[in-house]
Formats: structure tokens, C-alpha cells, sequence
């Protein structure tokens, strides 16, 4: 049985396989037979996976339908025991509560203040300094955070690529830049000024606007864009 099914799979080209599939273009390309699949993992004596797929919808009536199944009526369909009627089931559930859950409230940042706020705490005891980045959409929310370097007591490395590469994985409209000087004395030294510098040229070339440049203190911190060095 092992033999036949890896047969099967061996007869599908590569690119056309689920996983394979889903990797290279996302989950969005795939069909619901082969999202399917990908959750059955594997067919049965004589056909592969997408074909139990594809089967089980057709003798569902559709994904809605599926849907309704309750455990003891997807044991009946042949390919589907006990197990995988319990994983999909989960999966449905899971979809459930994904469409019922609500996105959290964004911070929307409107000022300066507004962003060392959210990074203060987090940043003002830190040993070593950190450069991260506030990912905003068009409406100056904030659609994500992260920590591009880590240097040492007294330098945190970025190179402008490695912020936007982030930004545009991230769909950014803007980008708010902050780091931290571990001494607490927020204030900017000429290489923070250059490099703050170098992103704003940057962000102008790939339409990704810098709105800011903070450095963090203890308790204290320094907009760039206020201070004229943008």
C-alpha cells in the first residue's frame, strides 16, 4: 500500500504537487481539493490524496457542506477514519473561530510621542543597542514591529535594504525607525544622523516614506524628524 501511494505521488510533476504547490505561490493558489489533501496527507490503496479530496467534496456536496458533517458521518466515507474526521473537524473549527475572532485595536501613531510610547519600557533598560522598526499603513497604523539589529554596548548595524526588504514584505506605507543608546542619553551622534539619512533617500526611491527616526534613552528620546536631521 505504501509502495503504490508513493507511486502516485511520484507520477504528479513536482511543481504540481500540494505542498509544492503552496510553498512557491501560497495557499490562495491552491484549489479546495488540494488544500484538502494537504490536510489528509494521504489517500488511499488506489488513488493519491487530492483524488480522496476531491472525492469527499463531491460526495459532500462542496467545502459548505463538509462543513456540516458531523464526526460520525465522516467516518463513513471511504479514505476517512476515525483520525482524519477528528483533523478535519479541528480545521473547520479553527476557521470558525478565525472568522469570528476580531483584529486588535492598532496603535495609530500621530506623533512622535505616540511611538516612543509603545517602545519605551521595551527598549530604555537595554544593554546592548537594538534598532527596530514600525511598520504603518496608510492611515499611520501600525501593522507590525520588528527588531532588524542587535549590536553591541554601543552600536546597532542596519543596512537601509534589510529595513525596506522588511517594509515591502509587510505591504508598509511608511516606516517609523527607533533605537535605543544604552548609556540613556538619547542624544544623536553623527552616525545616527547619516544613516538616518541614508533611509530617508531610500524610502524616497522605493515609495516607502521614513516618518521618523527616534532614539531611546532612559525615559527619554530624540525625534530626528523634529530635530531637522531628516
Amino acid at each position: 500500500m505504501e509502495q503504490q501511494r508513493a507511486y502516485m505521488l511520484r507520477e504528479m510533476p513536482e511543481n504540481e504537487r500540494p505542498r509544492e504547490r503552496m510553498r512557491s505561490r501560497g495557499a490562495a493558489a491552491l484549489s479546495h481539493a488540494e488544500l484538502l489533501a494537504i490536510l489528509l496527507r494521504t489517500g488511499t490503496k488506489n488513488e493519491s490524496a487530492i483524488h480522496l479530496a476531491q472525492r469527499v467534496l463531491n460526495e459532500c456536496g462542496g467545502l459548505r457542506r463538509l462543513a456540516e458533517r458531523a464526526w460520525d458521518e465522516l467516518i463513513h466515507i471511504k479514505g476517512i477514519g476515525p483520525a482524519k474526521a477528528l483533523e478535519l473537524q479541528a480545521s473547520i473549527e479553527l476557521g470558525r473561530r478565525m472568522a469570528r475572532a476580531r483584529l486588535p485595536e492598532m496603535p495609530r501613531i500621530q506623533r512622535p510621542q505616540d511611538a516612543s510610547e509603545l517602545l519605551m519600557e521595551e527598549m530604555r533598560h537595554l544593554r546592548e543597542e537594538r534598532f527596530v522598526c514600525l511598520f504603518l499603513d496608510t492611515k499611520n497604523q501600525v501593522i507590525g514591529m520588528d527588531t532588524l539589529s542587535v549590536g553591541s554596548l554601543s552600536a546597532a548595524i542596519v543596512h537601509p535594504r534589510e529595513v525596506y526588504r522588511a517594509a515591502i514584505r509587510r505591504s508598509s506605507a511608511s516606516i517609523i525607525c527607533a533605537h535605543n543608546h544604552p548609556s540613556g542619553d538619547p542624544t544623536p551622534s553623527a552616525e545616527d544622523i547619516a544613516l538616518t539619512r541614508r533611509l530617508a533617500e531610500a524610502g524616497q526611491l522605493v515609495g516607502i516614506e521614513l516618518l521618523d527616526h527616534l532614539v531611546i534613552g532612559d525615559n527619554r528620546f530624540v525625534s530626528l524628524k523634529e530635530l531637522g536631521s531628516m
